[in-house]
């Protein structure tokens, strides 16, 4: 009820604020804070980027039926800033063409690690075509990235595929950062013995393994037994780097918060990393807050957007009231690229400089 309460007086604040902008009430106000900062000598690495597409130009990728016909299929095309009818013209590489325009245009943010996702693997070892609601395949988005400075290739495999290891191998050649499941999505069960062998070879190639952990609500259906963070114990044990996203945040398991069952982890295994990424959306209102008392937390916590997941009806800094002030909000909502607005609305609310410049020592060799 509390947070209902606060997503509620949050959403009030938003139109209020945005009221008094059209009206241009703001001049009413005391002047903005300075929320510039401190510029860094380098920008830091977003790891936490996604791209879509439909097909066009080639890609590979699809959108299955079930999400073209969900509300959210629209938002994500307005918020990766193209139209259906722009990508059947130009194709699906002009969502990373953008994504790289934007990065290229920020002043905190200099790369980021853009994922690949993989699909459901029916009993026959083939890609369910029906069953996988979003496919952006890895190579396309190996070559994609390579053509811009700016971005890193993360791979995403579902284990249970026939060649799944050559697959690993494959990214592994081509220059991949991370793999990326959300065993939702994917119905990957990341406690399943049969994936041992997987497991293993991540580990020995080093790379990590960023999975989502905790409920998933941004696609129109989703396996949420997946998820459970306590499925990542089996990767951990046999020594895989990895990367519970989002901390876990949103979802009960076995009557105890998500949140609650991941942060034990953390004292067993050592190679437990979070991130940040959608902690600052209008559906996580508190958990970043509460993330940054947790003794050690931020410690293991990298930075990442959930791009394109940054529109400011989604995250807009006046849901924060009253950690964030009004006046500050306004300050915020007044910077106009996404990854300048992200970082500096964390940054505001308190997380520490070591989080976002961790991510670029986890993830990049030496000179990327």
């Amino acid at each position: 009820m509390k947070k209902l309460f606060r997503i509620l007086l949050g959403c009030a604040l938003v139109v209020a604020v945005m009221a008094a902008a059209a009206a241009g009430l703001w001049a009413l106000t005391s002047p903005d804070p300075d929320l510039s900062g401190p510029q860094p000598d380098d920008r830091f690495l977003d790891m936490h980027v996604h791209v879509a597409g439909i097909g066009a130009g080639g890609s590979g990728c699809f959108v299955n039926q079930a999400m073209r016909d969900n509300f959210r299929f629209g938002i994500f095309l307005q918020a990766m800033g193209v139209t259906l009818d722009e990508l059947e013209a130009q194709g699906d590489q002009l969502v990373i063409a953008r994504l790289a325009e934007n990065i290229s245009q920020s002043s905190r943010v200099g790369s980021a690690v853009v994922l690949a996702m993989d699909g459901v693997i029916g009993n026959d070892g083939e890609l369910d075509r029906e069953l996988t609601q979003v496919y952006v395949p890895s190579d396309y988005v190996a070559e994609q990235a390579a053509r811009y400075p700016q971005l890193h290739f993360g791979a995403s495999i579902n284990p249970y595929r026939p060649d799944a290891l050559q697959r690993l191998e494959r990214a592994h050649r081509q220059g991949a950062v991370l793999i990326k499941w959300i065993p939702a999505i994917m119905h990957i069960d990341p406690a399943d013995p049969a994936i041992t062998p997987f497991y293993q070879r991540l580990a020995e190639l080093g790379l990590p393994l960023l999975s989502h952990a905790g409920q998933e609500r941004s696609f129109a259906t989703a396996e949420d037994q997946y998820s459970d963070p306590l499925k990542l114990e089996l990767p951990l044990s046999l020594g895989v780097t990895v990367i519970a996203a989002h901390i876990g945040t949103t979802g009960v398991y076995e009557g105890e918060p998500s949140y609650e069952r991941l942060l034990p982890l953390f004292r067993r295994y050592p190679n437990l990393y979070t991130e940040i990424s959608s902690l600052t959306q209008v559906n996580k209102l508190g958990y970043l807050e509460r993330a940054l008392t947790v003794p050690g937390l931020m410690d293991r916590t990298l930075y990442g957007s959930d791009w394109p997941l940054q529109m400011l009806l989604l995250v807009h800094p006046a849901y924060h009231w009253p950690d964030l002030s009004l006046a500050e909000a306004k300050a915020l909502t007044g910077i106009e690229n996404p990854w300048d607005r992200d970082v500096r609305l964390k940054q505001t609310l308190g997380v520490p400089p070591q989080v976002f410049e961790r991510s670029a020592r986890l993830l990049l060799p030496e000179g990327q």
